[in-house]
């Protein structure tokens, strides 16, 4: 027969009964800090709304607003194929979405990694032609007999690098991220070098869209489900996309043909990681302004900087080398300062660690112990974990808290009393307790619980998204492409 063993007694799981005063009486004060009330959320809303507002208009602000050229709400009903290409940070993903019809779809797709030194090659056209080299490659696996005659494919190009849009088959690329250096690109319109590159090697492809990830997680979604009013990324970054009316947006005023009238829908990409740029509403504390002022843009993307996967393990650090600084913990190692070289580094920790600790089943937290041990051969005492889990807990309720007054803000603009909001990103997927949080403080905000909603019963649901950078690509190029054929604009007048 075999044993188990003993069984192992139910797990205490957040028991601070061994944790001394001192460390209490600190994390006291780290919970009033990041904790951040209703009211709170409600008038970062207000003033969200106010900025998405002023991104509208012809003057601007910090919120850029960016109109795609999608001018169309996806039917569900759109038909046909689609290649869809997706520039990622480390991989390129080349998919062949097929359009079904009845809200259906069916993909084959395949991943190609993108060399190391692609990203910061000093000549423009190394990256362009390991793309169409990748379509290239991907076009004769699906054809091996070689493509029917005269059967072009039409492509969209999930491209999530800022860019601005004149129509939606252009982009001109205001800055690189996402460890991309390549000179000669930042300010010029990205289309003209890949489509060069499919014309030498005579690709029969012609490239119809290039959307954003965001924007193609809101047109993937709402093609199976037509309850879906925005597109959300909570992931490296953060960001949101919606459809608004032309006649809600000032700053297009004039600039518009015919076709598009005041009534129309238009795709805006709100890139509102740089809300509250200003510092006049969001509640920063000393570690934002460390975090801030130590990257590469100070004063830029301070609502990202909060709320955003990137950051949230370099507060967890920086609060961590407060308690060593204050004596409060990691004694043993006051007499060896070379121990905790690596806590002192720089984003050492990321938003995985913070899942990993709050994920940890044991009552001593082995789980995290181990972790630590791994990331920065440092060893905390079981007290010590038990106040890192809490420090963690509130620093991932902080940030999904503060993430949702964009859902909100958009919401509360448009008049949405029932819609889905539809999420992706790598923070939404993986970190555990990340999207029931956000559901908490969407209905702090409008009041639910006081109304006694259950979650299953919320008016405005935060649901995972489809593809947005494989299915959204050719959704948006499915949509351009019935414009072209019909005659219709796809950008400003004269574009």
């Amino acid at each position: 027969m075999f044993h188990l063993g003993p069984k192992r007694p139910p797990s205490r799981k957040g028991s601070m009964a061994d944790v001394p005063r001192n460390l209490m009486d600190e994390l006291a004060k780290y919970q009033e800090l990041l904790t951040v009330s209703p009211q709170k959320l409600k008038k970062i809303t207000d003033h969200f709304i106010s900025e998405l507002e002023k991104g509208l208009s012809v003057k601007g602000g910090n919120i850029p607003m960016i109109p795609t050229w999608i001018v169309d709400y996806p039917t569900g009903e759109e038909t046909g194929e689609y290649l869809a290409i997706d520039l990622g940070g480390t991989n390129l993903r080349v998919v062949l979405v097929k359009l079904l019809g009845n809200c259906k779809f069916d993909t084959e797709q395949s991943k190609y990694h993108l060399p190391s030194d692609i990203r910061t090659t000093r000549d423009k056209d190394i990256l362009f032609s390991y793309i169409a080299d990748s379509v290239a490659k991907f076009i004769n696996d699906l054809y091996p007999n070689g493509v029917p005659k005269g059967k072009i494919l039409p492509l969209g190009f999930t491209f999530s690098y800022p860019c601005t849009q004149s129509r939606i088959d252009t982009g001109v690329l205001q800055r690189w991220t996402k460890g991309f250096d390549i000179p000669g690109v930042e300010g010029y319109d990205v289309v003209p070098m890949l489509v060069s590159q499919f014309e030498k090697r005579k690709v029969p492809v012609k490239l119809v869209a290039l959307i954003n990830d965001t924007s193609g997680t809101l047109v993937a979604s709402r093609y199976t489900d037509p309850a879906t009013e925005m597109g959300l990324i909570f992931g490296t970054g953060c960001n949101g996309a919606y459809y608004d009316r032309i006649h809600n947006i000032p700053k297009l005023a004039g600039k518009l043909q015919d076709d598009i009238t005041q009534d129309s829908p238009m795709l805006i990409n709100c890139e509102y990681g740089s809300f509250d740029n200003e510092h006049l509403a969001l509640p920063r504390t000393k570690y934002d302004i460390i975090i801030d002022a130590q990257s590469p843009r100070p004063n830029q993307q301070a609502f990202e900087k909060m709320i955003a996967g990137y950051y949230l393990g370099e507060v967890l650090r920086l609060i961590l080398v407060e308690l060593y600084e204050k004596n409060l913990i990691l004694e043993k190692y006051k007499s060896d300062n070379e121990g905790i070289k690596l806590l002192n580094e720089p984003y050492i920790l990321d938003t995985e660690v913070l899942t990993r600790i709050e994920d940890d089943p044991f009552e001593n937290l082995e789980d995290t112990c181990t972790l630590f041990k791994e990331k920065l051969h440092l060893e905390f005492t079981s007290p010590e974990r038990k106040l890192i889990r809490k420090l963690a807990e509130l620093i991932g309720t902080r940030a999904a808290r503060l993430s949702i007054c964009g859902i909100a803000a958009v919401t509360k603009k448009m008049n949405y009393l029932k819609c889905h909001c539809a999420a992706d990103g790598s923070v939404f997927n993986h970190y555990t307790n990340f999207p029931a949080r956000a559901v908490d403080g969407l209905a702090d905000i409008f009041d639910w619980k006081l109304q006694g909603l259950k979650p299953e019963d919320y008016p405005i649901q935060i649901v995972p998204s489809e593809d947005g950078s494989g299915v959204g690509a050719a959704v948006a190029a499915a949509l351009t492409h019935r414009r072209i054929e019909k005659g219709l604009s796809v950008g400003l007048k004269g574009a």
